[in-house]
């Protein structure tokens, strides 16, 4: 019974047309029958009330146009149902390959593209090349203007690219603010220069959304088929390793692809693989860099250095593997696990000694950066006048609200907070005020030129506005006592003593029994 009912529903209108036909033609055969239509003479009796032949004739004629017509109605409901579905198709086919936003191909026509591209070489001495492009900026127009600002500044620049290629090249993006480029048969890195000089050209004009002018910036890295790359997935790859040098200049900028940046990705990549492991296996661990008083040689304090040693020798320096450390997130861990050992092992330091740790800038994104060193500190039994914090001056001028939030608990309950990095021109007597600092390290840059009387000045200028501020200074870097006595020269009497570090000195106390260094 169900399948009668589906039947039924499926073909009511059908049905419903075919109903009305039969209805009509009924409806003239019972007049045929009851009227004799053709013979006008006289009253017909009862018995010779038949259908003649030519109102049998009347009524196969119009049955036969109701057919007719039904036919046609069929017809043309199914010439618009096909219709209906060869623009599905159509729509469909265009949602698979093209961009909604923009109009443009995405990224899988283009990968198809690119394919087709790779297996079909170019002619001798031509080239086809990959243009990968990120905006720089975007995300500041779509947080302060709202994501419709930014989709107009979208459909301009794909506009833009569109009139900077040649006909035939193919223009897609990938998503973002993220666009892909393709042109074929090249006439050499000369012809692809001159693509991506028209695009950041076009691209130096503001795009305006309402009322409000925008600028966007872009990076490009550029990588051909098939001197770089022999594959879509390599071509990008190297595309992407090009952008990300030509966004390293915070400007619009183009790059090409060098085999040199995929050895020093590859070198990266297994850095970031062998971190991992030696964090696990407890391979980053601090050494300790004491801090001198120039005028008395009393040792201060220690600033513990994170330190990645194997079989006793140094595998990578702190400033390679902290940089890599920042990029991948490890830095919370290892900076962690650096102040846990250093700050048991200043515990068993006489009370005057100090403990100097290093905060990078990536840490301070870390919103309870505070709360975790004073629960270090409260841990391992250290009193909190003990502890000094080290931040670069470039570390409060890239965040200065995070700088503060970071270091605000850390300054009630009693740690120090040094300025380190002090004169490489980021910072301003206003930050120095701002926070209070209880020191200021003057940048090993200008300490190991000291030699020179330009320098020599600069360190000598830096140390007498830091003591002017009424804060201690240190001076980082310092390679023998020649140069200690020239930092200690520059100082007038009744200053506070500048401070210096010296691992030769950390060596010469370890022999003298004073303290343990290294140890935990």
């Amino acid at each position: 019974m169900s399948k009668v009912w589906n039947f039924i529903v499926k073909h009511r209108v059908s049905i419903q047309d075919l109903g009305l036909i039969l209805a009509v033609v009924l409806v003239l055969a019972y007049i045929a029958f009851e009227v004799d239509i053709f013979v006008t003479q006289g009253s017909v009796p009862m018995e010779q009330k038949l259908v003649e032949l030519d109102e049998a004739l009347l009524l196969g004629g119009v049955l036969a146009i109701g057919l007719l017509i039904f036919a046609a109605r069929r017809y043309m409901e199914q010439k618009r149902e096909m219709a209906r579905r060869i623009a599905a198709e159509g729509r469909a086919r265009e949602l698979a390959y093209q961009d909604p936003l923009t109009g443009l191909a995405n990224r899988r026509q283009f990968e198809e593209a690119l394919a087709m591209a790779a297996a079909s070489p170019p002619a001798q001495g031509q080239v086809h090349a990959v243009f990968l492009l990120d905006l720089n900026g975007f995300k500041q127009i779509n947080d302060t203007y709202g994501h419709d600002a930014g989709d107009e500044v979208l459909l301009a620049v794909a506009e833009h690219l569109l009139r900077a290629v040649r006909d035939g090249d193919l223009v897609a993006r990938l998503g973002g603010d993220e666009f892909v480029l393709l042109a074929q048969h090249l006439m050499g890195p000369e012809a692809a220069a001159n693509i991506a000089t028209r695009i950041i050209s076009g691209l130096g004009e503001p795009i305006l959304t309402g009322r409000v002018e925008h600028r966007v910036a872009t990076g490009i890295g550029i990588a051909f088929l098939p001197d770089d790359a022999q594959t879509t997935a390599e071509a990008l790859r190297k595309a992407d390793l090009a952008l990300y040098r030509a966004k390293g200049e915070r400007r619009s900028a183009f790059r090409f692809f060098e085999e040199e940046m995929d050895r020093l990705v590859r070198q990266r990549e297994q850095m970031e693989r062998e971190l991992r492991e030696a964090l696990e296996l407890d391979l980053i661990r601090p050494q300790f860099r004491p801090s001198i008083d120039l005028a008395s040689g009393r040792v201060t304090g220690f600033e513990a250095v994170p330190s990645w040693i194997v079989d006793g020798v140094e595998r990578f320096p702190p400033e390679r593997f902290l940089t890599v450390a920042e990029e991948t997130g490890l830095i919370h861990a290892i900076a962690r696990r650096i102040l846990d050992i250093a700050c048991a092992a200043a515990r068993d330091w006489p009370d005057d000694i100090m403990l100097s740790i290093d905060v990078l800038p990536a840490q301070l994104k870390d919103r309870s950066l505070g709360e975790g060193i004073l629960a270090a500190i409260g841990a391992a039994g250290l009193q909190p006048a003990r502890l000094e914090i080290d931040i670069s001056e470039s570390a409060i001028v890239h965040d200065l609200h995070a700088a503060k939030a970071a270091l605000g608990c850390l300054r009630q309950a009693g740690v120090r907070v040094a300025l380190d990095n002090f004169g490489t021109g980021y910072s301003n007597l206003y930050h120095i005020r701002e926070f209070g600092f209880d020191k200021v390290k003057i940048d090993r840059r200008f300490v190991s030129n000291m030699q020179d009387e330009d320098a020599a000045s600069v360190v000598r200028a830096l140390a007498g506005l830091g003591q002017g501020l009424g804060v201690t200074v240190s001076a980082d870097g310092i390679a023998g006592p020649g140069d200690a006595a020239l930092l200690a020269s520059g100082v007038s009497e009744g200053q506070n003593a500048a401070q210096l570090l010296s691992a030769d000195a950390a060596r010469l106390l370890a022999r003298e029994g004073r303290f343990q260094i290294g140890a935990q």
